[in-house]
């Protein structure tokens, strides 16, 4: 039979006393969510599941110092994302300008507002699909795809004027709903060398 826990401080005593049903409780509660919110920051399902298992292991590995965690649903989501950064980190050589963004995104998630980081990241692919067709399919050829202004003009046979006027128009649209945080929260849709932050 499931355990249920009716509140968090049961939860946190028997995870303590190395109680394993304790344990599946826990992640039969959040595996599921923090695999959704690792992948929306990585698009990559296998990494977001290693990043959650990871975080499960070591979480009761250590559950002898539990007593220090405030909110656990908090913690296990901070963990998450510092191990996503941590993994990115070492994953990738990190320019400069991606340093720029990765401290913007770690000051995003200060104040456990990891759920705002979340909300801006759904927010930006809603408006993108959202862009004028053209202006939509620019903006993806040079963010998603990592064309340069040229090879877009050559592909969609039109002036590398054009390309610059519809880039940023997509831009101009995004930055009103996202305002300054928008490069950063770019860098980290289409986490990869491909986003140039310089092109506007």
């Amino acid at each position: 039979m499931k355990m249920i826990f009716t509140n968090e401080e049961e939860l946190k005593s028997e995870l303590k006393k190395g109680n394993e049903k304790a344990l599946s409780y826990l992640m039969d509660t959040y595996h599921q969510p923090l695999c959704l919110y690792v992948y929306s920051l990585s698009n990559d399902s296998d990494s977001a599941k290693d990043i959650v298992q990871n975080i499960f292991i070591r979480f009761w590995e250590k559950r002898n110092k539990i007593d220090g965690i405030i909110s656990i649903k908090r913690f296990l989501y901070k963990c998450c994302y510092n191990e996503f950064i941590s993994q990115y980190r070492k994953d990738k050589k990190i320019l400069a300008f991606e340093v720029e963004h990765v401290n913007a995104l770690e000051e995003l998630i200060k104040d456990e507002n990891e759920a705002l980081l979340k909300r801006q990241i759904e927010l930006l692919k809603k408006e993108i699909q959202n862009l004028p067709p053209r202006c939509k399919k620019t903006f993806l050829l040079s963010k998603e795809d990592g064309l340069s202004n040229m090879e877009i003009a050559h592909k969609m046979d039109v002036t590398i004027k054009t390309v610059e006027g519809q880039i940023t128009k997509a831009f101009k649209i995004l930055r009103t709903k996202l305002g300054d945080q928008i490069n950063p929260v770019l860098f980290l849709l289409f986490n990869s060398k491909k986003f140039n932050p310089n092109i506007f």
